[in-house]
């Protein structure tokens, strides 16, 4: 992408945690009927949270939820729809992985909508389950070695 993209890791005390909010909720909650309680988000204060930016608006964000000392779940992967396509959610995962290097995990976990897993096959990610049905939709759980 360009040099006007930038990532950074948030905390939910940070002003741009209600637009993180609002970007996961058009792109992947409401076109499903879903919302998030606030359990929802009070359940994700100890993840890490990764968001991009372009020209200074966010337009992008993940989740990286730990799993244990070195294994690491990537969750709510969000580009916005107008963006989609151009690179932003790979180089955001490429940014996720090299965070969660240095912070010395070894394993990254997912659970892929069906119709993204070329998208994460591309990036490195192997499909080790069967199909199956999450938030209504089919998911596979994919991984990944970040040795």
């Amino acid at each position: 992408m360009s040099e006007m993209l930038r990532f950074e890791v948030i905390s939910p005390e940070s002003e741009s945690y209600p637009q993180m909010i609002d970007l996961r909720l058009r792109i992947l909650r409401l076109p499903l009927g879903l919302d998030f309680s606030p359990e929802d988000l009070e359940a994700e204060r100890g993840n890490f949270h990764i968001v991009g930016y372009l020209k200074g608006q966010l337009v992008a964000c993940l989740l990286l939820c730990p799993l244990s000392e070195r294994c690491l779940k990537m969750r709510q992967v969000a580009v916005d729809s107008s963006l989609q396509g151009q690179g932003i959610g790979s180089d955001m995962i490429v940014f996720a992985e090299a965070f969660s290097r240095e912070k010395g995990f070894s394993k990254m976990t997912l659970n892929a909508r069906e119709r993204v897993v070329p998208f994460y096959e591309r990036l490195g990610y192997q499909v080790v389950s069967e199909r199956f049905i999450e938030v209504t939709i089919p998911h596979f759980t994919m991984q990944k070695s970040l040795h």
